[in-house]
């Protein structure tokens, strides 16, 4: 039998000539897709309890994409150059059978990895069914192994030991390319518990990334001074356990890697803030409504949903996509002190994952 992954080796080897570059030359290699605009957490960086209560209105399930159209837009994005997707929310394991989803994504020719970020809860009893499914990878996010602070930066909503059983579960079932963690650092937060953390997971072959705390969305209260560079926490985390820089895996990677000397593994940081990485930015953003934004700071998205379900044809809404990234001029990190003049206001993270 053929094997699929050998089929998405070829593919990937003869680019689109349609393949569309923004203002400053850079391709759309990554789609992230949030499947689902609410979560079971209440993170103050990102749904805070005081905005995201009881009373607040989410979509209904009809105003979000179905499965036939997150396959239809990613099959076009393919055909565009995309070769990477990424399933996020909210929380996209509250998505029923998303495994499904998975499975049909992986059939796309183009498409070489396929991934996932959750926050773990619900992990342990879908892990196998995603592996089953074609999945390639998992990040699960987790800030402190502190159980009580766990509790308090979930917004009260989420429980330590489900999100490590989750994550448990993921290396039992092996992920082809892994297990990732994603660690929002903020000071007189968590940062002190960054070390434990490390230590934690050093030699298990699940790699923790180190987030500096961003200014996404308009409900999180950011502050610069709430922000660790991520040299600080590099040189606390090298001073104990000696680190090596590692050179990119590929153009436009999101994260600084790091490997430990004595052979146990590796970290990243990720350091929007005080190292901005616009410059090769290569990914784009389906929200869980069909609107597409090409930056996690936008202040607006492109609608898709509406040629999903008017009858346009494929070519229109390839087209449609192409001259959306075409447009895309988009360097929000990089200009971030002058657009805090302006304060202007931007998508919320639930709407199009991180």
């Amino acid at each position: 039998m053929t094997d699929p992954h050998a089929i998405t080796e070829i593919a990937t080897q003869t680019p689109s000539p349609q393949a569309p570059l923004d203002r400053h030359g850079r391709p759309m290699h990554d789609l992230r897709i949030s499947v689902m605009d609410r979560c079971n957490f209440r993170c103050p960086y990102c749904m805070p309890e005081s905005t995201y209560g009881e009373h607040f209105t989410f979509l209904r399930n009809d105003e979000r994409l179905s499965f036939d159209e997150i396959e239809r837009i990613s099959r076009l994005a393919a055909s565009l150059g995309v070769s990477k997707l990424r399933l996020t929310g909210g929380e996209p394991l509250l998505r029923p059978k998303l495994a499904e989803l998975v499975a049909r994504l992986r059939r796309i020719p183009g498409i070489t990895d396929l991934a996932m970020t959750t926050n773990g809860v619900l992990l342990a009893r879908q892990a196998q069914d995603l592996r089953d499914a074609g999945l390639d990878r998992v990040t699960v996010s987790l800030d402190t192994l502190d159980p009580a602070l766990f509790h308090r930066m979930s917004g009260g909503r989420g429980a330590l030991e489900d999100v490590l059983g989750g994550i448990e579960a993921a290396q039992a079932v092996g992920f082809p390319q892994g297990i990732k963690l994603n660690t929002v650092v903020q000071r007189g937060v968590n940062e002190h518990s960054v070390l434990d953390l490390v230590e934690r997971f050093r030699g298990t072959g699940i790699i923790p990334r180190l987030i500096e705390y961003m200014d996404v969305g308009n409900r999180n209260d950011w502050n610069r001074e709430a922000v660790v560079p991520s040299a600080e926490l590099i040189a606390a985390i090298h001073a104990r356990w000696p680190l090596d820089a590692l050179p990119p895996k590929y153009e436009g990677e999101v994260a600084t890697r790091f490997r430990f000397r004595d052979g146990q593994g590796e970290i990243g940081v990720i350091s929007s803030v005080s190292q901005p990485f616009c410059g090769d930015c290569s990914r784009a953003r389906l929200s869980s409504e069909g609107a597409l934004y090409t930056c996690l700071f936008a202040v607006q998205g492109t609608d898709l949903r509406t040629a999903l379900r008017d009858g346009s044809s494929d070519d229109a809404v390839r087209e449609r996509l192409r001259q959306v990234w075409l447009r895309r001029s988009d360097r929000y990190s990089e200009e971030r002190e002058e657009r805090r003049q302006r304060s202007r206001p931007k998508i919320e993270m639930h709407y199009i994952g991180g």
